[in-house]
């Protein structure tokens, strides 16, 4: 690969100047499609008198020089300042009326809505236990749809990111704070505004989206220097910088290049051609009319599927359908994506009336990138991924059957990536070595004398607590008067042991009392018991 060049897919981040690329040898018409490389001309720009980069994010902040860079530019400045302000922004934060934008979307009762941020919440905070004995229960709860207030953090629970995020302390900010290889600054910057253009977080040139975005893509060359930068990988990451800071963001996209969909951003695209092949095997099965079709007019599945798999349908369905899908994908991996392309192919064109329509190439490709809404509405979709029969396994063995044919017809591959992890619970499995368990930090502490979350007991109002604080002083202070030296001390090892540990309540009781020393037991007792419920309700939080 040249010096300067990033690697491309058809419709995503495609500059002026782009060419055909020139992927393995047998696959130029579906380079013709459009994977494109970036000319020379959108190479390297020399670092300017001081040796500032043009890439940095003083320079991005700067915006164009003049209202002619068109092509450049997005909408302008934030929406308030470009007088954007008036337009109103959807639920996903898209500009009503844009091409991101929805129509009529289904509702989640607001009940049904609180009940799953509920159990969201119990798992994300006993989230290994969960993973180790309740992983069905986590992929049904995926399948229903994560809760928008919980998805970003859920994805990085997934996806893995929170572990490599603590074991990699500090990390993301040494790459941040590094200037970064010139060969592909100059491409991610052309990038930029090229991604989502329309959303909120997106919409103005050099703001805080394109900075984070910047950032992150950035520093993924530098993390992994010998991929580089793929301009598939652009949309990849500004859909997890929608949900999380760039930091987690950055984690999640090194999993999913990583572990997910590894090999798709390297340079010959080698593991993309192999899942096509892969794709186009198991539609045999799925749709036996559709293949048919396919091979009768001899369309190269990377023609259709290269951007559906490089940028997991980001930009191909529906906002409130990428979401689902992607929340499918975290949990089970790599089977979700292909699920999405079986249906899509299937209802496009797996039957003779659709196929009416398709009488040659151009006709087929042009009914495959104008899919009908019907097919990509969050519920039909969702519910036919989810009962497609289509496994790991499966994907799996078909993987080695292209494989071998590859390397009969090809040759060894070039690239060679590190075996793919389907989903969490595979990812989480393949861990190496201990890792600590992840324990958020409680962010909602109760008072002592509040009720624990579960608990069916009223809080006592304060005049009530006051009278009872009143005759337990009453009563120590007759106490002391009547006990004997011997007694007093126990009262105060009693005291002392309180503060200075937790001591269970249940094994105070357990102990047999002496019958002369029944009340600095008592007193005891009720000192544990108070130190207890103290400390169960700092550990309590929502």
């Amino acid at each position: 690969m040249d010096e300067g060049r990033g690697r491309g897919v058809g419709g995503v981040g495609r500059g002026p100047a782009a060419e055909v690329a020139e992927v393995a040898a047998g696959a130029q018409a579906a380079g013709a499609a459009g994977m494109a490389k970036s000319s020379g001309e959108n190479g390297p720009r020399a670092p300017a008198a001081g040796g500032s980069l043009s890439g940095t994010r003083e320079n991005l902040a700067q915006g164009p020089d003049s209202a002619t860079a068109d092509e450049l530019s997005s909408l302008g400045s934030d929406s308030e300042a470009n007088g954007f302000a008036e337009r109103r922004i959807d639920k996903f934060g898209f500009i009503v009326g844009s091409q991101g934008a929805e129509g009529a979307l289904e509702e989640v009762p607001l009940e049904v809505l609180r009940q799953r941020e509920s159990k969201w919440l119990d798992m994300l905070n006993n989230w290994d236990k969960w993973m180790a004995k309740k992983h069905k229960k986590i992929r049904l709860r995926c399948q229903k749809g994560i809760p928008p207030s919980l998805r970003g953090r859920a994805w990085q629970y997934l996806s893995g990111g929170k572990v490599k995020l603590q074991q990699n302390p500090g990390k993301f900010d040494e790459l941040d704070m590094s200037p970064g290889d010139p060969k592909w600054l100059d491409v991610i910057e052309r990038d930029l505004h090229r991604q989502f253009p329309f959303h909120e977080m997106f919409v103005s040139r050099g703001g805080h989206g394109q900075q984070d975005l910047f950032r992150v893509l950035k520093a993924y060359t530098l993390y992994r220097p010998e991929e580089g930068y793929c301009q598939a990988q652009a949309p990849i990451a500004a859909v997890l910088l929608m949900h999380m800071p760039a930091e987690q963001a950055f984690w999640c996209l090194v999993q999913i290049c990583e572990k997910y969909l590894p090999g798709y951003y390297s340079e010959k695209l080698e593991a993309i051609q192999l899942d096509g092949e892969i794709l186009f095997s198991l539609l045999q099965k799925v749709s036996p009319v559709a293949h048919k079709h396919l091979s009768r007019q001899k369309i190269d599945p990377l023609l259709y599927m290269t951007e559906w798999f490089m940028c997991a349908f980001a930009r191909t369905l529906p906002w409130s359908s990428v979401l689902r899908v992607w929340d499918m994908f975290f949990c089970e991996g790599v089977k979700i994506i292909f699920r999405v392309g079986l249906v899509l192919l299937k209802h496009a064109l797996g039957s003779p009336e659709k196929l009416k329509a398709c009488q040659g190439q151009y006709e087929t490709i042009e009914q495959l990138r104008s899919l009908s809404p019907k097919i990509m509405q969050e519920a039909f979709l969702v519910q036919e991924v989810v009962e497609l029969p289509v496994t790991e396994r499966q994907i799996e063995r078909e993987h080695l059957i292209q494989l071998r044919r590859w390397q009969e017809t090809r040759g060894e591959l070039q690239c060679r990536s590190p075996p793919r992890l389907h989903g969490a619970k595979a990812i989480l499995d393949a861990e190496p070595g201990p890792r600590p368990a992840l324990q958020p930090s409680p962010s909602i502490r109760l008072p002592p004398d509040a009720p624990l979350p579960g608990s069916k007991a009223k809080p006592k109002p304060p005049k009530q607590v006051q009278k009872e604080q009143r005759k337990q002083t009453k009563a120590s202070g007759q106490l002391d008067k009547s006990l004997s030296p011997n007694q007093a001390a126990v009262v105060t090892a009693a005291g002392d042991a309180c503060l200075s540990q937790d001591v269970p309540s249940k094994d105070l009781a357990s102990q047999d009392p002496a019958p002369q020393d029944s009340a600095p037991q008592d007193l005891a007792h009720h000192c544990s018991q108070e130190s207890l419920t103290s400390q169960e309700s700092e550990d309590t939080y929502l």
